[in-house]
């Protein structure tokens, strides 16, 4: 028992009440901070001034990433009243007290982190934590999400270098009202393991961030991951992106943007390749695109098709719906002759995008006026004829050939490589390592989940902004080293975890395992630590683990 613990002790001895404090899932995140040594990487990177503070930098760095998962919906600056709540010298090291993680300490921590380079650092971290977790993968998965702001930030004064603005851009949370930063994240493809993050001003598009990253750090990514290509969505495709990728060297995985003329889905000749994997169909073609050879793969989905079906019904009848107004307006005119009314119905079906006609003419109607009498009461009025005017009539109906245009586009995408031997990348393998893209997309989802993490950042500072995204995407390491681990461990063990209807698996979410863990308390009752409401469930997880955990889970008799 260290000697602050001593302390507590003596103060319950004298007559104070036991209490409690919530240990919950806390003690797993620990555990996985600790075994993937996150806090020793970044002390071994950053100096520590003790004169300043009682913890080191990788300490207050474990605080952030347990407030991450502990304190949902909260801001920063409330981390102090979350670590009264937990046992903080079980969880972060000896002698850490809730006082010593107070706002100054780990704002200032975050200023440290700015100062060495958040994506320098993180790249270190992320490359030590998996090489201890033995994770190697072929393909490295690329893209971008937004983070808005509520509060006003400096963003007319002049940038200072390497510090991002807070400034309003695309927002994939469709909030262009918010102002917003940007995060650029790779993650490997078999634990969804983060392994590169860089923060962006608001207004960065990906198309122009994504070649410069991997540029920068392609040689240690390859070096310290083994990666082979790069995976992305479209944004990464463009002529100079796929010739200056190629000439460094860098060979890639990405989707083909259908803005491009060669790439028009409509175009194309019904697929008739061979199944490549179940639902999935593909012909393989090349291209030269941007002067560097490719593979282009045209790939048919089963999945697509069905979820198209549906939307493209529905897009089509809301298009169908509006040119029939359109057209009912039409009716209502008047031409003088049947050459101008013909040439208005022809120029209208020309445009019809959404419908079409089962029966159209143009008809000539007689017009007359009310000719009044002068006699008294109106009696004599009659119609006069004024001339003959014509018309245009005609029934539309939705168009067929427009769903099945639509539903081809949705059901067929493209795959293109700058790797042109299919010895090394067969066209199944470059299909698998394009769908291994929702790994990243995972992870986006994960960080934004109110649940978890809050949508929002609330610091003022656009430096310490920057540190906060990295502490996120360090949350987000934990996260998916904890899932992989879990899951491995439950199959190599021949052992299962109830889900959420209670039926035994092997690949539970780490989510839903940290909910299976909330209720677990620490009771201070003296010199005793006991561990409450450790049921079977929990020890599973804990012995899937392994020892390090066991002890952060373990009561301490007297």
């Amino acid at each position: 028992m260290s000697q602050s613990e001593e302390a507590e002790a003596a103060k319950l001895g004298d007559g104070e009440l036991p209490e409690s404090r919530v240990l919950d899932h806390l003690g797993l995140v620990a555990g996985m901070f600790e075994e993937l040594e996150i806090g020793d990487r970044i002390d071994e990177h950053i100096s520590q001034d003790f004169n300043e503070r009682e913890v080191s930098v990788g300490q207050a760095v474990k605080a952030m990433v347990l407030n991450g998962f502990g304190f949902v919906q909260q801001r920063l600056y409330l981390t102090p009243e979350f670590f009264e709540r937990v046992p903080t010298e079980r969880l972060i090291g000896e002698g850490v007290r809730p006082e010593h993680l107070n706002e100054g300490v780990l704002g200032r921590a975050l200023d440290d982190l700015f100062e060495y380079g958040v994506t320098e650092l993180f790249r270190d971290v992320a490359a030590h934590a998996a090489g201890k977790l033995g994770l190697g993968s072929r393909f490295a998965h690329l893209d971008a999400t937004s983070f808005s702001f509520e509060g006003e930030y400096d963003s007319d004064e002049e940038p200072t270098d390497g510090v991002i603005r807070i400034q309003q851009g695309y927002s994939r949370d469709h909030r262009p009202d918010l102002n917003q930063a940007v995060l650029d994240m790779m993650v490997e493809r078999k634990a969804g393991l983060p392994v590169l993050m860089k923060p962006l001003s608001g207004n960065v598009n990906d198309s122009g961030s994504f070649p410069e990253l991997i540029d920068r750090h392609v040689d240690h990514l390859q070096n310290a991951h083994g990666f082979d290509y790069v995976v992305a969505d479209s944004a990464l495709y463009s002529s100079d992106h796929v010739e200056k990728l190629t000439e460094s060297g860098v060979k890639f995985v990405t989707r083909v943007p259908e803005t491009i003329s060669e790439a028009k889905i409509e175009s194309m000749e019904p697929l008739t390749g061979e199944s490549l994997t179940e639902g999935y169909r593909a012909e393989e073609c090349r291209s030269e695109y941007g002067d560097v050879e490719q593979r282009w793969l045209v790939v048919y989905s089963e999945e697509a098709e069905e979820r198209a079906r549906e939307s493209a019904r529905e897009k089509v009848q809301k298009e169908h719906e509006e040119e029939a107004k359109t057209f009912s307006k039409l009716t209502e005119r008047e031409f003088a002759c049947r050459e101008d009314a013909e040439q208005v119905l022809e120029e209208f079906e020309s445009g019809l995008e959404a419908s079409e006609f089962t029966e159209k003419q143009v008809t000539r109607a007689t017009c007359y006026t009310l000719e009044e009498s002068s006699s008294p009461g109106g009696e004599g009025n009659r119609l006069k004829e004024t001339g003959k005017e014509w018309f245009v009539e005609g029934t539309l109906v939705p168009s067929e050939e427009r769903k099945v245009r639509l539903q081809k586009q949705k059901s067929l995408f493209i795959v293109a490589t700058n790797e042109l031997d299919d010895q090394a990348l067969s066209a199944e393998e470059m299909l698998e390592g394009y769908k291994g893209q929702v790994q990243v997309e995972r992870g986006f989802r994960y960080l934004k989940d109110p649940q978890l993490l809050a949508d929002s950042l609330y610091l003022q500072k656009e430096r310490r902004i920057m540190a906060s995204l990295m502490i996120m995407t360090l949350c987000l390491l934990v996260y998916s080293a904890l899932e992989w681990r879990i899951r491995e461990g439950l199959q190599a063990q021949s052992l299962s975890f109830p889900d959420q209807k209670g039926n035994p698996t092997q690949r539970p979410t780490a989510r839903w395992v940290f909910e299976r863990f909330l209720g677990i308390h620490v009771l201070f009752e003296g010199q005793r630590r006991l561990v409450l409401n450790i049921k079977d469930r929990h020890r599973r997880i804990i012995t899937v683990l392994g020892e390090r955990y066991a002890e952060l889970y373990a009561s301490q008799p007297s």
